[in-house]
């Protein structure tokens, strides 16, 4: 039966991504010049499990790629060479290009073939510096004859003390052994560095030079490996080889004769013979499968068992993101109809009344579980954003000549996948900003007694039922006066227009603005904040900034851990009822007469309230709907707050606050300003949700209007 790889491709690309993403994040570990075994051993297997899955699946060139970069691995594993900033930056860059290559593969997309090869020749380059101090080769095993016992030359290797134990291996390769990228020659190098070791070759199984396959291995080894080594040393070696092999380790021997021994059945007490019988070619060849691309390392047991095999069950399954979304817009639809079941026991009455009142209570208490449960299930910890960051600043200070330390806190901060996907962009525009703008040279922050390396931090943590993150740096900080000058001079505000120091900072996120005196190909040019910005609004969140000239800068992004379900505040107006996010509400008050002021001739009004003036919009005007009143005074007003903006939003009546399931308007109808979305109530009516910023800005760009108005109108009376 034929085995369609293609299937596989789509595991394997995902797999090789994230191997490729743990590959990258431990280089960045590494400390210049001390290699921890653990590091490179982490690197190694990824180069290697990407290798032999790109030989499996027909990727030629990735296979290639990866053997020259498993070479310079293999070379720094056995201590020839060292971790040097050079031999950092081709790793790093390969890392680059295995990924270009992969997604090349992938997509059908051109690969620059060039750029592939240059790199490939550079890590040849080191490669060949450092041969002279390479051991003495293995002979290959092919030329030996057939039952010959051959001692395989190797760096020094402690030699077997009297009464030493004598491990006996028995290796018959699978027929793709080869082919997916494994080196007999290496395993019987490494093999040769734990002790005294002995080969035998059994090539039975060799046929006639003219139906050689060399992509086939044909040959089976017995070893005996003499030396005091746990078998734990024995396995890792083995680990490369994952099911391309059949490995049997006997339990070792005290003074046992030097005589190889023979694979075994499980079990079996009889004495192995001195050489196998050939394998048969369906015992040989394992089904291919689609590789991990780290694979964890296999038990074996003790005692010349086999190895065990893995369990059949699995801790985590790969499911589609639209299975997922059908599952959460179910459970919406599920949370909509026990709110209209609650809503009929309002007026109920009857002697199973409070029976049927208790049975919607449990029946509450448990969607909310399940919702909760079903969420979780999007939830990514933020450590996939977050990790896309060593290299970054690592890459941006060299290349600006800055010194710049990079902590992260929260890593395991969970929120929705949406969310986590679309905050990514912003964050790099956060943090090339503070390492550009706010962190300053060496010089400088040794000028004013700073550490000569800056420090930039991460920080992600819960809040109200929010997802908090942070960008904080210790660099120079925002200048106001240069902020408020370059606002001043594009007419963004009055000449002699004051501004909170939040209203100041936050000028920054105006289309175009920049304070750089001179434009880099890392920013300057006023692209990027306003971007910050806009993405962090769709996604239903705010954005501030705090800043302390010469202490550094504090940029806070609050964002919902959901856009599927929100925690909303019912407000009536008319027969109307909308849904206002509470993560917008600052408070709710009844208001007095004496407090509002008239503006611009009685079309603007504002409220007095604790030193700071609040512009006031009547949500009945905006929505022309019929209101129960329209004096102030008589109804409600809902103070919401966005990017440091405050406004008081006039409604008839407060009702309950709710989880709301939000439903899309776009799909069906065109994008309203103000308006994010909309829900089902549980009396079965149809509640807009009010968007707290794009109300602001409706509300901004109106007045802006009406005084453009009110001034031609002068200019034309004049």
């Amino acid at each position: 039966m034929t085995i369609d790889l293609a299937q596989f491709h789509e595991m394997f690309f995902q797999e090789s991504a994230e191997a490729l993403d743990t590959m990258e994040q431990t280089l960045l570990q590494i400390t210049e010049g001390t290699v921890e075994k653990e590091q490179i051993d982490t690197i190694f297997r990824v180069a290697h499990s990407i290798k032999g899955g790109s030989a499996t699946f027909g990727f030629t060139g990735i296979a290639s790629f990866t053997h020259t970069i498993e070479t310079l691995l293999d070379l720094v594993r056995t201590g020839r060479i060292g971790i040097t900033p050079n031999e950092m930056d081709l790793l790093l860059r390969s890392v680059d290009v295995m990924r270009e290559m992969l997604s090349a593969e992938q997509y059908k997309r051109p690969l620059d073939e060039q750029a592939v090869a240059d790199l490939q020749d550079s890590v040849k380059a080191v490669i060949a510096r450092s041969s002279g101090a390479a051991p003495t080769p293995v002979p290959a095993p092919a030329a030996v004859e057939p039952g010959s016992s051959v001692p395989v030359p190797a760096a020094p290797a402690p030699a077997a003390a009297p009464g030493a134990e004598r491990w006996r291996i028995g290796f018959r390769p699978g027929e793709n052994l080869l082919a997916r990228g494994n080196d007999p020659l290496r395993i019987f190098r490494e093999l040769s560095r734990l002790g005294e070791m002995s080969v035998r070759v059994d090539a039975a199984g060799l046929p006639p030079l003219a139906q050689l396959d060399p992509h086939r291995c044909y040959l089976n080894w017995n070893l005996e490996l003499a030396g005091p080594r746990e078998r734990e040393a024995l396995d890792q070696v083995f680990d490369w080889i994952g099911d391309d092999a059949d490995i049997r380790i006997d339990a070792p021997v005290i003074d046992a004769p030097v005589t190889p021994a023979a694979p075994r059945a499980e079990g079996s007490a009889v004495a192995p013979k001195p050489a196998p019988e050939p394998m048969p070619a369906a015992a040989a060849q394992p089904a291919p499968v689609a590789p991990a691309a780290v694979k964890a390392p296999e038990t074996r047991a003790a005692g010349g068992e086999a190895p065990k095999a893995a369990p059949s069950e699995s801790t985590s399954i790969r499911v589609s993101i639209e299975k997922i979304d059908e599952l959460i817009n179910t459970v919406g639809e599920l949370v909509i109809t026990q709110s209209m079941l609650s809503q009929l026991m309002v007026n109920m009455d009857g002697p199973q009344s409070e029976e049927l009142r208790n049975g919607l209570g449990h029946l509450e208490r448990q969607m909310r579980a399940l919702q909760e449960s079903v969420m979780r299930v999007r939830m990514l910890p933020i450590s996939f954003v977050f990790n896309r960051f060593p290299r970054m600043v690592r890459d941006l200070s060299q290349k600006l000549g800055k010194k710049v330390e990079l902590r992260m806190t929260g890593e395991q901060t969970e929120l929705d996948k949406t969310v986590l996907e679309k905050i990514g962009d912003p964050l790099v525009h956060l943090v090339r900003n503070s390492i550009d703008h706010g962190i300053e040279t060496v010089e400088g922050r040794r000028v004013v007694g700073k550490p000569e390396a800056g420090t930039i931090h991460l920080n992600a943590y819960h809040k109200g039922g929010n997802i908090i993150v942070e960008v904080i740096d210790d660099g120079a900080g925002l200048n106001r006066e240069r902020i408020l000058a370059k606002a001043r001079e594009r007419g963004l505000i009055g000449p002699d227009e004051e501004l909170s120091d939040d209203r100041i900072y936050n000028l920054i996120f105006q289309p175009g603005f920049s304070t750089a005196e001179q434009v880099t190909d890392v920013s300057g040019r006023g692209v990027g904040m306003d971007v910050v910005r806009r993405n962090i609004m769709e996604l239903g969140g705010n954005v501030q900034i705090f800043s302390n000239a010469d202490h550094g800068s504090t940029v806070r992004i609050r964002l919902p851990l959901t856009l599927a379900i929100l925690d909303g505040q019912l407000v009536r107006v008319g027969r109307e009822v909308y849904v206002i996010p509470l993560v917008s509400i600052v408070e709710t008050i009844q208001i007095r007469r004496e407090q509002i002021n008239s503006v611009a001739g009685g079309r603007a009004e504002l409220l007095r309230l604790r030193e700071e003036c609040i512009p006031i919009l009547r949500l009945y005007q905006l929505f022309e709907v019929e209101a129960d009143t329209t004096e102030l005074d008589d109804g409600l007003l809902t103070i919401v707050e966005s990017d440091g903006q405050r406004m008081g939003i006039f409604v008839d009546e407060l009702q309950a606050q709710q989880q709301v399931v939000i439903k899309s308007l776009e799909t069906n109808f065109r994008q309203l300003t103000g308006i994010s979305g909309a829900t089902m109530l549980g009396d079965g009516r149809v509640a807009l949700i009010l968007d707290v910023p794009g109300l602001i800005s409706l509300f901004e760009s109106r007045e802006k209007q009406a005084r453009d108005d009110r001034q031609a109108a002068v200019r034309h009376a004049a």
